[in-house]
């Protein structure tokens, strides 16, 4: 064997071993099959009467006052899920974002720890300019690594 047959086939022999080693290892550590497409758009409930386990375990669950007054402090309590999500270094809830309309109030970020659970408040006021139609919708997203963007939204009155 010539010198180029043999630095050829060492270097085909180390790429296929590496790509093979590659694929063995994200098997070991992600060993859960991920539905891509749950990362085409942002996922909400489609049927709030037969909601799935996925939406179950992922929907963002918000509690907040049904009418607040203008100016005064109020808490909006977010959760993932009716039963809190798992937090794992395979599966976990990457944040929690809250906003008034379409403007950003807050966001919470997490590390995929076990002790780590995806329940977070945030403390608001709202002026009454911001809802001039005595509405405002609250809109909470949060992200899973395995199961994409989730959202869902509340409605309060500001008098």
């Amino acid at each position: 064997m010539d010198r180029r047959s043999f630095l050829t086939a060492t270097v085909i022999g180390s790429l296929t071993a590496g790509i093979n080693s590659l694929a063995a290892a994200s098997e070991r550590y992600f060993p859960v099959k991920v539905d891509q497409s749950l990362f085409d758009s942002i996922n909400r409930v489609k049927d709030s009467g037969k909601k799935t386990p996925l939406e179950m375990s992922h929907v963002p669950v918000i509690s907040a006052p049904a009418s607040v007054k203008a100016g005064e402090l109020f808490m909006v309590e977010v959760s993932v899920g009716e039963k809190i999500h798992v937090m794992g270094p395979a599966h976990w809830i990457e944040y929690i974002e809250l906003s008034i309309g379409n403007e950003p109030a807050g966001r919470v970020d997490f590390q995929p720890r076990g002790f780590m659970k995806p329940k977070v408040s945030f403390t608001v006021a709202l002026p009454k300019d911001v809802a001039p139609k005595g509405k405002v919708t609250l809109v909470v997203r949060q992200r899973c690594n395995l199961h994409g963007l989730w959202e869902s939204n509340l409605d309060i009155t500001v008098v």
